[in-house]
């Protein structure tokens, strides 16, 4: 089988989910604005260097979630994706999607923010296969911990290996879409990486590289980026 593997935030979003989750909370009240506005910020800004704690950071993300009623939880991350996700998905994203899916390739989304955030997401793209950070979940409540390897950087590559060895799937090929630093491991481990609207270290790695650049955000379809062009703002 050939595989079309997408990052989610900043590739097939126009914006970064796990952090607009934490906007939505301090809406809800469910968190104090006054620290976690500031925390929050922190660890995207340490994401974007490419300086990421991913436990402390999941330590940070996963407590809310254990401090919130299951049911409180759904109705708010409806309300979420309504009001945060749906204006954000990207036209030229989908096409890019139905491209792949039109091919016969399988979809899979593979992202370092938690499944509870971003398993309707993966819906919205009907995209079957997500593979995600898993929130540990028991008795009928989050308990604020992850299990299993977190899905960043070379924990994407576990966590595709795991999936692959799991499904007993023959693997022909691998496309990876992605903007971040971060993704570099994964972008070096398949046979198609394609950087999407990329950050500076990205753009620089591809550009010496030869990897396909593209943006998604510069209409319906997905378009050749100038090598001499910035990333795209949020």
């Amino acid at each position: 089988m050939q595989l079309a593997i997408f990052d989610l935030d900043n590739t097939l979003l126009g914006g970064d989910s796990d952090y607009l989750w934490g906007q939505h909370l301090m809406d809800k009240g469910a968190v104090a604005r006054e620290g976690f506005e500031a925390e929050n910020q922190r660890y995207m800004d340490a994401y974007e260097r490419g300086e990421l704690d991913i436990d402390a950071f999941m330590r940070f993300a996963l407590r809310p979630l254990a401090a919130t009623p299951h049911d409180t939880l759904l109705a708010w991350r409806a309300e979420f994706i309504d009001t945060h996700i749906r204006p954000r998905v990207l036209p030229a994203a989908r096409q890019l999607v139905e491209t792949h899916r039109q091919a016969g390739h399988g979809l899979m989304i593979i992202t370092a923010t938690n499944r509870f955030v971003t398993e309707p997401i993966a819906a919205l793209f009907n995209i079957p296969v997500l593979l995600a950070t898993e929130p540990e979940f028991a008795d009928g409540a989050f308990t604020g911990r992850h299990q299993g390897t977190p899905t960043f950087r070379e924990g994407k590559i576990t966590a595709l290996q795991d999936w692959l060895d799991r499904e007993s799937a023959m693997l022909e090929a691998a496309h990876f879409y992605s903007d971040s630093r971060n993704d570099l491991p994964l972008l070096e481990h398949v046979d198609h990486p394609v950087a999407v609207d990329p950050d500076p270290v990205l753009a620089a790695e591809a550009e010496a590289r030869g990897w396909p650049m593209l943006t998604l955000r510069q209409g319906n379809t997905p378009l050749p980026l100038n090598r001499t062009s910035k990333r795209h703002p949020s």
